[in-house]
């Protein structure tokens, strides 16, 4: 078997506005030129700026496939291998997914397709966000990144959720959510 049918894991993670997704939408462009077909995919939970688009906080947009759960991902390409060969499948928001991502991930790469993962690693609070530490294990490439924190401007790893709100997940954007460094960062209660 060659290199190029071998499966893989990419991931992707770090705070809000740290530039998450221009990274996957520069992953996915980057093959498309060379000629590999791609799947984009997002929950249907992420009505933030469009529905079936990717769409970064700065309005880079790339179209996308929407998907309720993580079985869900699994439908869609199977229903676009059916006329075409999906090489790469890029999971935007993958916390709002879930631990079940895991098998999903560990499925598309066992059948030889390269997936990419993108989302918040940290919650609001602090906490480990599913489905990355199932995830982690896994990954052939981990990319962490960070954003300036929106207080002191050093390396911001955290999350500041700005809004009153004891849901795990609240979707948002600028307003809602500030990128802070583990010194600024103040848990959510």
């Amino acid at each position: 078997m060659s290199n190029q049918n071998l499966g893989r894991l990419e991931i992707i993670c770090g705070p809000m506005f740290s530039g998450k997704t221009t990274e996957l939408i520069r992953r996915i462009e980057s093959a498309r030129e060379l000629g590999f077909t791609t799947l984009a995919i997002k929950p249907t939970t992420d009505t933030r700026y469009a529905q079936q688009e990717l769409v970064t906080h700065t309005g880079q947009r790339i179209q996308a496939s929407e998907a309720l759960n993580a079985a869900e991902i699994i439908t869609r390409v199977g229903e676009l291998r059916i006329s075409n060969h999906i090489q790469i499948i890029a999971i935007d928001e993958a916390h709002f997914f879930g631990e079940e991502l895991s098998k999903v991930c560990a499925t598309l790469v066992s059948e030889g397709s390269r997936v990419i993962v993108v989302g918040l690693e940290f919650d609001h609070r602090g906490d480990v966000f599913e489905p990355f530490p199932s995830l982690f294990p896994l990954s052939n490439d981990t990319t962490r990144l960070v954003g300036v924190c929106a207080l002191c401007g050093n390396k911001a790893i955290h999350t500041q959720r700005l809004i009153a709100n004891s849901q795990r997940i609240v979707v948002g954007g600028v307003g809602d959510y500030q990128p802070r460094c583990a010194k600024c960062f103040a848990p959510s209660q």
